[in-house]
């Protein structure tokens, strides 16, 4: 959904407001809708916030879920779609520094409004888009300053998952943090112990996917938030420093798993190592795996080729390497290529490898991968019944070799994907031991 000249163009939302507001109570669009509105940007989620009680906006529509009573939030459901509805609140003290002990409903909007967290997400809209700013949002914005509302150290204390979401505004909308809240954020960093690790993997994510991974990855550098999640993990991520001109080329990649990829790989770190930090970060195993992949692919090819006075071919250990770890990782580590600058020196197994080995790969592993037929097993012209079958022999760990001797030779252009061929050849490999 678009923004024009300010105001957010919603049938649904703008009805809920005039319906609100002819049973007589205040009813006003908030937090990030507005932000978004007033830069021009696209609107991703519609808040309402009223000082109708949630029994009094369910009597207002036809359909209702009180989907959160506890916070005095009601989803209305209209042929638009869903809209949530919150009644102006108050919160008391904070428990785990996480979430509030309790709410009371209230009627005043400022109120409402002075519990969130940063001056650009203060602000609200009533439907004909006149903007209610008490904390000078609009100000901060036009200055290009992220600012907390009230004291920094009180709205950190309060949810220290907000320390990652300054991060995350400040990188995604291209703000200077104002110095009292980052040194705030600072003195409140060890707090982010206390936040769900599921927390922190998707506000990290969310900043992976924005405009700006690399001023974001700056900024959790400087900040030291890194340190401090409540499980620590094995990664290096002062490497990164390193890579100053590869961090800049993240963003151009367009999938968030190729980003990730791009800077686990510049944290110079052990695949299995980065697996398991991922599995603690509570990435989804597919997720991971996209990750990961790319990793265990890009060692499996440098091992194959370090240390040796007559290395492999690149070719044969990249087709070898495309079947092993997938075809999804070997496209993936061909558009990392694409995007990644030769480093300035050639200090550590990485820097050399991009100088010796990527430059080739990049402007031919495409041609390479267009010669394989088959990635996979699934993809083999015969099955393991086949296999059993013809060398009349009863399943067990030796089919599983056997077949993916067969699938690397297929790959490497020494057989034709055919079942008769892989039959005899299944044979003969039999036969030889």
């Amino acid at each position: 959904m678009e923004a024009s000249s300010g105001k957010i163009n919603d049938p649904g939302a703008a009805h809920i407001l005039r319906k609100l507001s002819e049973a007589g109570y205040e009813a006003y669009l908030v937090g990030g809708c507005v932000r978004d509105a007033l830069l021009g940007k696209p609107i991703k989620d519609i808040d309402i916030a009223t000082s109708a009680l949630p029994e009094q906006v369910m009597g207002c529509f036809p359909r209702t879920v009180p989907t959160g009573l506890q916070h005095g939030t009601v989803t209305v459901v209209l042929k638009e779609g869903t809209y949530e509805v919150t009644t102006f609140r108050k919160e008391a003290a904070y428990e785990g520094f996480r979430r509030p002990t309790s709410v009371a409903y209230i009627s005043d909007l400022t109120e409402d409004l002075k519990r969130r967290d940063f001056t650009m997400n203060a602000m609200a809209m009533d439907v004909d888009g006149t903007v209610m700013d008490p904390f000078a949002g609009q100000a901060d914005l036009a200055a290009g300053v992220l600012r907390c509302v009230g004291a920094a150290e009180e709205r950190f204390s309060e949810d220290a998952l907000r320390m990652l979401r300054c991060v995350r505004f400040a990188s995604t909308y291209g703000l200077d943090v104002e110095a009292a809240t980052w040194q705030a954020l600072l003195a409140n960093a060890p707090l982010l112990r206390h936040i769900a690790m599921e927390r922190v993997r998707s506000e990290l994510q969310r900043m992976v996917d924005g405009p700006a991974p690399a001023r974001a990855v700056r900024l959790l550098l400087a900040s030291g938030l890194t340190a401090h999640f409540k499980r620590q993990l094995p990664l290096p991520f002062e490497r990164w420093l390193a890579w100053d001109a590869a961090l800049d080329a993240v963003s151009a990649l367009d999938a968030q798993h190729d980003r990730w990829a791009m800077l686990l790989l510049l944290l110079e770190t052990p695949a299995d190592t980065v697996r398991k930090a991922l599995q603690e970060l509570t990435f989804s195993r597919a997720d991971g795996l996209a990750a990961n992949g790319v990793l265990a692919l890009r060692e499996a090819l440098a091992a194959a080729q370090a240390g040796l006075a007559d290395p492999a071919p690149l070719e044969r250990v990249w087709k070898l390497g495309a079947v092993r770890h997938g075809e999804a990782a070997a496209r993936a580590l061909l558009r990392l290529l694409r995007v990644l600058p030769q480093p300035s020196d050639q200090r550590g197994e990485l820097a050399r490898w991009l100088v010796s080995a990527a430059p080739e790969l990049a402007r031919r592993g495409e041609d390479w991968l267009k010669q394989i037929p088959c990635f996979s097993l699934k993809q083999l012209a015969i099955s393991g019944q086949d296999v059993a079958a013809a060398l009349s022999k009863q399943p067990g760990p030796w089919m599983g070799q056997l077949l993916q001797d067969l699938l690397e030779r297929t790959a490497l252009g020494e057989l034709t994907n055919v079942r008769e061929v892989l039959i005899e050849a299944a044979k003969a490999a039999a036969a030889a031991k």
